[in-house]
């Protein structure tokens, strides 16, 4: 059974993104796009970031641009928007797709026919939480703030 630590992302600085590097810590995964109705989440993502980060949390931000093409730029372009309007800390890869036939194996895995939480990424900013252990414990949709309750609670659960 595969883990978190089996995959490999493109990194935004071009350099590839080995997901090993986040054994043992809790992982939020996140699809992300610059020119949505959610991209202020960047905002509540960063704060739990900063939150939770030195209790071994990360969120991992994962540009795509199958929706509605809100996600256009190049990755410098990204990283830059990131950067400038909401400080973003945490790590992001490269664009990647999460749905259809050249869904990469990481969203394979994530959302899959034989993943825990199956069926297609519905949206940008839907979230996956992945545990110490690098297996998913929740799934939740777009529309869940990164400060709602059951993200909150889910977070400092995994944390113990």
């Amino acid at each position: 059974m595969a883990h978190l630590k089996d995959f490999k992302l493109p990194g935004i600085d071009r350099w590839d993104l080995p997901l090993d590097r986040f054994e043992g810590e809790v992982v939020l995964v996140v699809n992300v796009a610059s020119r949505c109705g959610l991209t202020p989440q960047y905002k509540g993502l960063e704060a739990l970031h900063r939150k939770y980060n030195d209790r071994g949390f990360q969120v991992l931000g994962v540009p795509c641009n199958q929706f509605a093409g809100q996600e256009p730029g190049t990755e410098a372009e990204i990283q830059q928007f990131c950067t400038i309007n909401y400080d973003v800390t945490f790590p992001m890869s490269g664009k990647i797709e999460v749905n259809g036939a050249k869904r990469h194996a990481l969203y394979e895995w994530l959302a899959g026919a034989q993943a825990t939480f199956p069926g297609d990424i519905s949206w940008n900013f839907e979230k996956f939480l992945i545990g110490r252990d690098g297996n998913v414990i929740r799934r939740f949709a777009p529309s869940v703030k990164p400060d709602a309750p059951e993200i909150v609670g889910a977070i400092e659960r995994a944390l113990g």
